[in-house]
């Protein structure tokens, strides 16, 4: 029997990889030949080339989509032109007979192509409102699956279906042993994880190196503090541990964890939601984004998963007063998490896009 293939695309940030690597060893396993488009210098290229290195990937040219002026926006369409060519190309040659995209500004010359090519494309958003790529998407996908139900308020209903989250399996299998060696921590002190999702955050990494002399005397901290943000000067601070950015090593840290404050990415959040993490959540401003993190921020403190602190309201002061209060709220959410169903599998999310193949 012919080796069936099948395409993944999506990028630009870690959030938009996370999940096609969570699927790809699922894939694998089935005995697809997994092939991968992203842009030349976006993340995907890092995380999807660590992650599997000998995994075909295919390199486009990507505008970027902006909701805001710029001259960009006049030569950046012609990008997209060139991207849709060049990935009808790897299509004509790979034969994939599924397209999985799960957003980014990369992944819209790739569903264009396909449409044009005739092969079905299943798109997957993350967040409680589509982004704008996958509103481009949206016409020439045969399928979408959100993670949210309130997404489907914004959906053709005859052409979306809510999963629920999708957690990859290197997530459970976590230590806490080796996650509290990694930083030469101790069991003595609960562990604080503070990161501002992966390209950083600079508001968030002042906020905590200015109130660590006072966090230090309560908790050991991980921190995320992404790339190009890392300061020696804190590299032999007992009890205070910094990585610019972690990949195998994130289940581990995830268990040696016991409060976590964060972005609000979708992908994200739920991983901390499933393995029961209080968090504390500073989404995005809507001056730097489209809103999309608030609204998750603020559906998970309604559902009693997280406190969220505006990044607008974010300063020294209340930044240590929301973990002081994250700490005292931390039994009363893990019990809401404990009621919360258990996430699908990378393998049920293969048969789910797979089952639109050509």
């Amino acid at each position: 029997m012919n080796e069936k293939s099948i395409i993944l695309t999506g990028g630009g940030t870690a959030g938009h990889v996370s999940l096609n690597e969570a699927i790809i060893p699922s894939l694998l396993e089935a005995g697809y030949k997994v092939h991968y488009i992203g842009s030349q210098a976006g993340i995907e290229k890092e995380l999807i080339g660590n992650a599997f290195p000998t995994l075909p990937y295919h390199s486009i040219a990507s505008g970027k989509l902006r909701r805001y002026f710029s001259m960009q926006n006049f030569t950046d369409p012609f990008k997209v032109l060139v991207g849709v060519t060049q990935a009808f190309t790897i299509i004509k040659r790979v034969k994939p007979t599924v397209i999985f995209s799960k957003g980014g500004f990369v992944s819209v010359p790739v569903v264009i192509a396909a449409k044009l090519a005739n092969i079905p494309v299943v798109v997957h958003e993350s967040d409680v409102t589509p982004g704008l790529a996958n509103k481009i998407s949206l016409p020439f996908a045969s399928h979408i699956f959100t993670v949210f139900k309130e997404t489907m308020k914004h959906l053709p209903s005859d052409k979306a279906t809510c999963t629920g989250s999708i957690i990859r399996q290197q997530l459970f299998e976590g230590n806490r042993e080796r996650g509290l060696a990694l930083c030469n921590f101790t069991s003595d002190k609960k562990v604080l994880l503070v990161m501002g999702g992966s390209l950083g955050s600079v508001v968030i990494n002042d906020a905590l190196r200015s109130n660590l002399p006072t966090l230090l005397e309560n908790y050991q901290i991980i921190h995320l503090c992404g790339k190009g943000n890392k300061d020696t000067s804190f590299d032999n601070l007992e009890g205070y541990c910094q990585f610019e950015y972690v990949t195998n090593e994130l289940p581990d840290l995830l268990y040696a964890t016991d409060y976590v404050v964060s972005r609000a990415g979708s992908n994200s959040i739920f991983e901390f939601l499933t393995l029961h993490k209080p968090m504390l959540l500073i989404p995005l401003s809507a001056a730097k984004s489209r809103g999309d993190q608030i609204l998750n921020a603020n559906l998970f403190k309604k559902q009693g998963f997280a406190q969220v602190l505006d990044e607008e309201k974010l300063t020294k002061e209340s930044f240590l007063q929301a973990i002081n209060h994250l700490s005292a709220m931390a039994d009363e959410m893990i019990d809401h998490m404990a009621e919360v169903e258990h996430p699908k599998t990378p393998k049920e999310m293969v048969g789910l896009i797979t089952q639109y193949e050509k």
